[in-house]
């Protein structure tokens, strides 16, 4: 198994059980302790987790895209409205849009009004409020659950023949030479699906996440037609990320 596989599986048990010890990672991998202890160390170089006595715990839960069942959108709550509606005033009605999973894409559905638009989604909890607004034709691709998401290669297949016009993205981190990634690769073809497809790409991402990278990139910026963030992100990152040729609109 490469590198890359193993860190992908071990940060899927730590979202399962939130904490794991070298000893369970071993057996569930069939790699050594030492190898074990060399992946949590480079995982914990790049901010994902914290190494604990014996083990590791994920470092930032809520910047990962796991939305909890209670509440999930209370941390950074007020990026999240601000950032909602900067994408608002980008849909119309009769729109075809995409809404990826995640908490700020969640904030988006949320706000929209119960009006004539397609909304293509993989997220469990998007679908369950948009259910509600029976004006809006609600497309849920197929595919088998991961956590709050859809994912599988029947949900790639079916929205590669779909004609979106506007897709939101979410991502785990936004770098300026790094692009948009996320940290496992279940959500990378979905996301790189609604990339491909879409006429006009956004991407919903607070100031937290800028300057981070994840174990994965799925888009560069230069496939992002427009990166919605808060009033949070320093004027010297957005002038930043202008000077590369990214069109950047703040809250």
């Amino acid at each position: 198994m490469n590198p890359i596989r193993r860190h992908e599986m071990i940060m899927e048990v730590l979202l399962n059980q939130k904490d794991v010890t070298v000893n369970e990672l071993s057996d569930k991998l069939q790699v050594t302790g030492k190898t074990i202890r060399e992946d949590l160390s480079k995982l914990e170089e790049q901010g994902l987790i914290m190494r604990v006595h014996g083990g590791a715990v994920l470092a930032q839960s809520d910047q990962f895209g796991i939305l909890p069942s209670k509440n999930p959108l209370d941390k950074y709550s007020d990026e999240k409205a601000e950032i909602a509606q900067l994408a608002l005033a980008h849909i119309a009605e009769d729109d075809i849009i995409a809404l990826d999973g995640g908490s700020t894409t969640l904030e988006i559905a949320r706000r929209l009004e119960n009006m004539p638009l397609t909304v293509i989604t993989n997220d469990v909890y998007i679908i369950s409020e948009l259910v509600q607004k029976d004006r809006i034709r609600l497309v849920v691709p197929g595919g088998y659950r991961v956590r709050n998401m859809l994912a599988g290669p029947e949900a790639v297949a079916y929205v590669q023949k779909l004609n979106i016009e506007k897709a939101f993205l979410s991502a785990t981190a936004v770098h300026i030479e790094h692009g948009l990634s996320i940290y496992t690769g279940d959500f990378i073809d979905f996301k790189q699906a609604l990339v491909s497809t879409a006429r006009t790409v956004f991407a919903v991402c607070d100031h937290h996440k800028f300057g981070h990278t994840a174990l994965r990139t799925f888009a560069s910026l230069q496939e992002v037609d427009m990166l919605l963030t808060d009033s949070g992100l320093a004027q010297e990152a957005v002038e930043q990320f202008r000077n590369a040729g990214v069109n950047i609109e703040c809250g």
